[in-house]
């Protein structure tokens, strides 16, 4: 069997899955489907993990060997759709980030490899993931025994959509080493004195010590960190205040933080606890910090990454893209890749609505199904590779 047979299926599978985009760590109706396909199309058992929200299945090959992992998330976004697509969900949820397609083409991978099974020996173990956009489900999983039973050696997966505007579509993308950055949030709380506008003297504006301190903050990157050196503070909440003529007790800000080297993460965490430690006391103020570590770096493997473009040039050579730039959101795919070796890739594959392409986690995020045979086939080639190796 080819994939391009199995390329129906793959579009039937990710419209289905599109239907009915579940968040978070809780995909009832998301599960039940894959889990059916696994069953009633491939023939698979199945095990369920992280209470039922996670999937893994094993895939063996002719003869005992390695084990080589693919990885789909499969939660979707709170965004009300505005595709107009004869599929579109209407449960006030969207798979805004294409993971619909992720699943739809390990699904894929997974019928192409049950076919071709003496092409390769060893194992292929799925792992179908929930929770990527929040809270995380990579981590649970690894923490449940995903990795073992058999022991995982390598793990690839493939994000899809419109990765880059330096992509074409049909692109895919790969770069050794930092791919995607940590990410961090920061919630910090400024209490101050209220006291009637017209009498500032007799406050301690939370207001202005958050402006000072916003400001202060973004000289961490512009002043302490090298340029070369890729690293966001982003402010994007700031909350206070009930009247035009009152000043407030208490202000709250709140951001994100995205570092690719481990030491910048912990330097800008210090930082900034000392910088607001600071001010507060400069202005009589209390001040409380909140910073909490949540994804770590997503880090490709040198080698790993090598036998992924090999496997990519027996199929699209002139597709074959390299990045240069760190992209700075985050991927849940990181814990996965902290444990054993592997690569992370793009898939350029965006469709315009109304002749415009729009972004990931955008109402009207679209992608172009065409392109999940590509997709399906690099997952494949990359099992088959590496267990052949």
């Amino acid at each position: 069997m080819k994939m391009n047979e199995i390329q129906k299926d793959m579009i039937r599978w990710r419209r289905e899955l599109h239907k009915i985009p579940e968040l978070g760590l809780k995909l009832p109706k998301t599960v039940d489907y894959v889990t059916k396909v696994l069953k009633d199309e491939l023939n698979l058992d199945y095990k369920l993990l992280v209470d039922g929200s996670a999937i893994i299945a094993l895939i063996e090959g002719e003869k005992p060997g390695k084990t080589i992992g693919l990885r789909a998330d499969m939660d979707g976004l709170p965004i009300v759709e505005e595709t107009g697509l004869s599929f579109a969900s209407n449960n006030g949820n969207m798979h805004a980030c294409g993971h619909d397609g992720h699943a739809a083409m390990l699904l894929g991978a997974a019928k192409f490899l049950i076919n071709n099974k003496d092409k390769f020996n060893g194992n292929v173990k799925l792992l179908f993931q929930p929770g990527e956009e929040g809270p995380g489900g990579a981590k649970p999983m690894i923490e449940e025994g995903a990795l073992e039973k058999p022991k995982v050696d390598a793990v690839f997966g493939i994000h899809e959509g419109n990765v880059s505007d330096d992509l074409k579509p049909g692109n895919l993308a790969f770069k050794k080493g930092p791919m995607m950055a940590a990410t961090d949030s920061l919630v910090i709380t400024i209490k101050g004195r209220g006291s009637h506008g017209a009498y500032p003297q007799d406050s301690i504006d939370p207001i202005v010590i958050a402006s000072e301190l916003i400001l202060s903050l973004q000289q961490i990157v512009s002043r302490e960190i090298k340029p070369s050196e890729p690293a966001v503070i982003s402010i994007c909440m700031i909350n206070s205040g009930t009247a035009l003529n009152i000043i407030p007790e208490e202000t709250k800000i709140g951001g994100t933080v995205r570092t690719t080297n481990k030491k910048t993460r912990e330097f800008i965490a210090k930082r900034i606890k000392e910088i607001s430690n600071g001010i507060a006391l400069a202005k009589r103020a209390e001040i409380e910090v909140e910073h909490t570590f949540k994804y770590p770096a997503l880090i490709n493997d040198d080698e790993m990454t090598e036998l992924a473009v090999n496997s990519a040039e027996k199929l699209y050579p002139e597709d074959i893209r390299f990045m240069k730039d760190v992209k700075m959101g985050a991927e849940d795919m990181s814990y996965f890749l902290e444990e054993v070796p592997g690569c992370y890739a793009y898939l350029s594959n965006p469709k315009k609505i109304d002749g415009i392409i729009y972004p990931h986690h955008n109402p009207r995020f679209d992608v172009d199904e065409s392109y999940f045979q590509n997709g399906a086939m690099l997952l494949a080639q990359v099992a088959i590779d590496f267990l052949n190796k």
